[in-house]
């Protein structure tokens, strides 16, 4: 059976990192060793993805009128723009990843020179993008990042998920990387969530949709390191 792996590093960046990070993941900095050694395994096509959001993105906190505005607590209706009848429920963040500011740079120390493609998502305004490859909304999709097509256009089978965070942007990235046809397995040691009390909703969500959830030594990594033999 064919085994054409790429590996997707999410939003490993400076805004969701301490010690300065906008929406610092506790410990986010201690993947990057892990991701690193990843990098040198002989993965068909290396992907990093960058949140990428003007200033006026709708998931920023700053930019909803009080009370409910809120970073980390308050939630706001998401209307899909091209379909009023389609909205999400989605949470409002301090402002991180803008565009041109050093909050949004990939982390100095990952090698980003082993990278094939950096694919940035959340530019439009409009919507709350998690995922690396699409908005949340189906009738119709607002904003896609060229991740599938990257992916499809390489022959990719199967798809090793890394990076930031465990319960947002991984989660979302490998749920509709499943959706795309792929095999799809999170590197559990090389993911850090927002709320680790989240995971288990994450573990379940995972099981349901067929996301394999492996360690650093699992037989699926042995696998890929066996493509350079």
């Amino acid at each position: 059976m064919a085994f054409v792996p790429a590996l997707v590093i999410v939003d490993v960046q400076e805004d969701f990192c301490p010690p300065n990070g906008a929406l610092a993941v506790t410990d986010g900095r201690t993947v990057v060793p892990l991701i690193n050694e990843l990098l040198d395994l002989p993965f068909v096509l290396k992907i990093a993805t960058k949140d990428f959001h003007p200033h006026d993105h709708i998931s920023f906190a700053s930019n909803h009128p009080p009370p409910n505005n809120k970073p980390f607590e308050s939630l706001a209706t998401i209307t899909n723009p091209l379909n009023p009848n389609e909205s999400i429920e989605s949470r409002l963040w301090p402002d991180h990843c803008v565009q041109g500011t050093p909050g949004s740079e990939l982390l100095p120390e990952l090698r980003v020179d082993k990278v094939h493609e950096v694919v940035e998502k959340g530019q439009d305004k409009r919507v709350e993008m998690y995922s690396a490859f699409a908005d949340p909304f189906l009738s119709p999709c607002v904003a896609k990042s060229g991740l599938a097509k990257l992916l499809h256009d390489k022959g990719i089978t199967d798809v090793f998920v890394a990076g930031l965070a465990a319960d947002y942007c991984v989660r979302y990235t490998a749920l509709d990387s499943v959706k795309e046809g792929f095999k799809t397995r999170v590197i559990g040691e090389a993911t850090k969530p927002v709320s680790p009390e989240g995971m288990k909703e994450v573990l379940e969500e995972y099981k349901k949709a067929g996301v394999e959830l492996i360690e650093r030594d699992s037989e699926s990594i042995e696998r890929v390191k066996k493509l350079s033999e």
